[in-house]
């Protein structure tokens, strides 16, 4: 079988981040997955205007390319003010078919809420695009230092079953949009 394409949209673009460490971290999980073929899009990496211009650019254009390539998401996301950075807003605006009818999970961090207000936001902003979100996540939360024993385990069972999920919708929908292609 064609393995899934899963991309990991590292969400967060701020100079002294967590989110690349936290995001690695994951994709180490998903690589040990047979069946996976993992890509990594750092939003820290693409040059996007700071408003929105009346033709995409070159960078908008190639987000959009990846995420149309990628058959599954993972959106690794900090919780800013009990929300999700608008530097993810943004790359996330800049593609619309291109999420359909594909599953998105989550890997959250913040203070005390790991970031699970952040990805109840996002769960709206997909909803909104056609795509399935999971209902598993991987939440860090940032007091507890680095995870070690019981914590580092636990996220390492979190990170079994989200991709779990993930695998098995992202196949069922590949089989779905084969047989019958999606429309909005």
């Amino acid at each position: 079988m064609t393995p899934l394409r899963l991309a990991v949209i590292i969400g967060s673009t701020r100079e002294g981040r967590i989110g690349d460490r936290i995001g690695r971290w994951f994709v180490a999980q998903a690589r040990r997955r047979d069946g996976l073929a993992v890509t990594v899009l750092d939003l820290a990496g693409y040059d996007f205007p700071a408003s929105l211009p009346a033709e995409p650019t070159a960078a908008m254009r190639s987000f959009a390319r990846e995420v149309n390539r990628a058959e599954a998401f993972v959106v690794v996301t900090p919780e800013y003010n009990h929300s999700f950075p608008a530097s993810l807003k943004q790359a996330i605006d800049y593609a619309y078919d291109e999420w359909q009818a594909k599953p998105v999970g989550f890997v959250s961090y913040g203070c005390r809420s790991v970031g699970l207000h952040a990805v109840d936001q996002l769960r709206t902003v997909f909803t909104a695009l056609h795509a399935t979100t999971v209902r598993d996540t991987v939440g860090v939360d940032l007091l507890d230092g680095e995870p070690t024993g019981r914590v580092e385990e636990q996220l390492r069972q979190d990170a079994r079953v989200l991709l779990d999920e993930l695998c098995w919708w992202g196949l069922a929908l590949r089989e779905g949009r084969a047989a019958r292609p999606y429309v909005s």
